[in-house]
């Protein structure tokens, strides 16, 4: 058992305009790109000759990546893993007492992370940097996270979630309200940073018992609706837990050190 990633898109996705593949295969001549945002799209075979790329920011899942002749892969790998150590650390996990390590560097990076937030006035923690989730809103992410890869899958409850937690934006507004989840809402810094300490001791629980035997058990309900119906084993469903709690500690320094410049 190994913890893989790579471009298996874990999220279930939901296009209003019902047409995801419109531009698939699109050839773009002599056009005006400046200022547009791709998010969550599928890049892969992309070609991109004799353009101006400035100022360009990109992040998301990185292989064979080519600019004027150069392979950068490698170097943005390694420079990736001396940034964070942390995504090393999820790459080795192989047992349950990996599991564990890793889970106790999650919570040491947030722990310290949310004492920065702390210091910084409330509105702070509501507001977006560059349209991306709030410090409020990555929170109620990782409540969403918990409760559909750990709750619903690892401990097959059905409906699991906190009327707080905050699907992807791609996931179906309707199938998030079924579930009882209020996208809209607008709660405190405390409502929130309650559910997601709750949510939080889920993790912790799930792993206080666990036996690498546990790590290969099948789970058959899906995270939520929407995803595909198929089984995980629960090692996948842990990695996908600490994939999003890595990733999104990430993204929440990066704006964390925007607001606090303020």
């Amino acid at each position: 058992m190994a913890a893989q990633y790579g471009p298996h898109r874990w999220s279930a996705g939901y296009h209003a305009d019902d047409q995801p593949d419109a531009f698939r295969g699109a050839k773009f001549t002599v056009t005006d790109l400046s200022g547009a945002r791709f998010v969550d799209c599928d890049l892969s075979q992309v070609k991109i000759v004799d353009s101006w790329l400035v100022g360009v920011d990109i992040s998301g899942y990185i292989d064979n990546f080519v600019i004027n002749g150069v392979d950068v892969t490698e170097y943005v790998a390694t420079e990736f893993a001396r940034r964070h150590p942390e995504r090393v650390q999820l790459e080795q996990v192989r047992t349950a007492d990996d599991f564990r390590a890793m889970w106790e560097t999650v919570e040491g990076l947030w722990t310290a992370t949310v004492a920065r937030a702390e210091r910084l006035p409330e509105a702070a923690r509501h507001e977006r940097i560059d349209d991306e989730w709030s410090f409020v809103e990555t929170m109620r992410h990782l409540v969403f996270i918990t409760d559909s890869w750990a709750s619903r899958t690892i401990l097959d409850q059905e409906l699991p979630f906190h009327r707080l937690a905050l699907p992807q934006t791609a996931y179906n507004p309707a199938d998030a309200a079924t579930l009882g989840m209020e996208v809209d809402a607008s709660p405190s810094y405390d409502e929130v940073m309650d559910a997601r300490t709750d949510r939080m001791s889920v993790v912790r629980g799930i792993l206080t018992d666990l036996t690498d035997a546990d790590l290969g058990r099948l789970c058959t309900r899906t995270p939520a609706p929407g995803y595909p119906e198929e089984d995980r084993p629960v090692w996948e469903c842990l990695a996908v837990v600490m994939d999003e709690e890595c990733e999104h500690h990430r993204f929440a320094v990066r704006d964390l050190a925007i607001l606090e410049a303020r």
